[in-house]
């Protein structure tokens, strides 16, 4: 099947009691046993539960994975990952992460005795220098989180498996979706996803997401998932079945709006920078367009003026709310410096503060576009 119709069918089926439509909310914390350790597949709800299970293979479905596995949010989900890792491994991470990865990194598991190292990961020659023997895990995001770099998933995946003792390549695919881009199928061996962005897409529910191919990999993260517990309830399993039903129709809507606004600020006098993956500006433009379906709906810019004029803009529009995260239905803005990424303060990988970061929704562009021309007006 194609994706718009696994979108809508994966891992559901009608239901076998009722005939509904829609998978069921199984709002039930245990299950009655037909003997002792004889059940029908469910036994404890933080184990498994039929909501979560239609959610997870429906992910699995359209990352061309084979498994997959929800979790509370999307830290939970890379923290998951994280805790294949033993002290002493060492983790090669892009050096423009979202700012609660860095924050997982350096303040929670560098100090349980992991090592971690930023580099460009846009830049194979870094990628490939970083690299050592006790290289466990490459951390990417790619488009990253906030300045739209891109990653050469291919590329960095083929790196690692010239290893004597490959890493794992795990590749945080929320900005693109699994409409726009599948790291699966380039070489990855997991995937991320914070499910509360675009695949939600309402910005109603928080969750996060794996998919891997492995069964070994899944075998490990299951338990970490069972022992661990940080897995969604069944109404948020729910939320993002229902957003994932219309996920093609809503990249295209997003991906159509961010292109029209990224061509419009590239004209304007205030701005110095537009940072879209397929705006020819792009350093990685020609990449974008080869890895990716189409260059997302997340738009980045820098202000000449510098960080007060930055947040004139963000203070003045009407339409662009003020808010952390992303991928709703509603356009956002904010500024990573002082919201999403103020973990990365004072460090190496600081963000500009400067810099104004858009997730653009579905309204019409006309309407956005005029709310950005008086937001540049008033702050000029």
């Amino acid at each position: 099947m194609k994706f718009e119709t696994l979108s809508i069918h994966a891992g559901q089926q009608p239901d076998p009691t009722t005939g509904a439509v829609m998978t069921p909310i199984y709002q039930t914390s245990t299950y009655v046993q037909e003997g002792v350790g004889r059940h029908r597949g469910y036994e404890y709800s933080r184990t498994a539960n039929p909501t979560r299970k239609a959610l997870e293979d429906c992910l699995a479905a359209l990352e061309s994975g084979e498994y997959g596995l929800a979790f509370a949010s999307g830290m939970a989900a890379t923290d998951a990952v994280l805790r294949l890792l033993s002290p002493g491994d060492h983790v090669l991470a892009g050096n423009d992460v979202y700012g609660g990865t860095y924050r997982l990194f350096e303040r929670v598991l560098r100090p349980y005795g992991l090592d971690f190292t930023y580099v460009d990961a846009s830049d194979l020659s870094q990628v490939k220098a970083a690299l050592r023997p006790e290289t466990r895990l490459i951390w990417v995001e790619t488009p990253t989180n906030p300045l739209l770099g891109i990653t050469d998933i291919a590329a960095v995946a083929e790196l690692a498996q010239a290893r004597p003792t490959p890493p794992w390549l795990a590749v945080d695919n929320t900005f693109a979706t699994p409409y726009i881009q599948r790291p699966l199928e380039l070489g990855a061996d997991l995937v991320i996803h914070s499910t509360t962005k675009y695949l939600g897409g309402h910005s109603d529910v928080v969750g996060g997401a794996i998919v891997v191919r492995q069964q070994a990999l899944r075998d490990r993260l299951a338990f970490l998932q069972n022992a661990v517990g940080a897995v969604p309830g069944p109404l948020d399993c729910f939320l993002v079945l229902r957003g994932l039903k219309t996920l093609p129709v809503r990249m295209d809507r997003h991906y159509e709006n961010a292109q029209a606004i990224a061509e419009y600020l590239t004209g304007q006098a205030m701005v110095e920078k537009v940072l879209y993956p397929f705006l020819d500006s792009h350093p990685q433009a020609e990449l974008a367009r080869r890895q990716m379906r189409n260059g997302g709906g997340m738009v980045s810019f820098v202000v000449r003026g510098g960080v007060e004029v930055a947040r004139r803009i963000a203070e003045s529009t009407r339409i662009f709310a003020l808010a952390e995260s992303l991928g709703g239905v509603e356009s956002l803005i904010e500024i990573p410096a002082a919201m999403t990424h103020a973990s990365t303060a004072d460090s190496p990988i600081a963000v500009d503060p400067g810099l104004v970061r858009l997730s653009v929704g579905l309204e019409h562009i006309d309407d956005l576009l005029a709310d950005l021309t008086q937001a540049l007006g008033e702050s000029s």
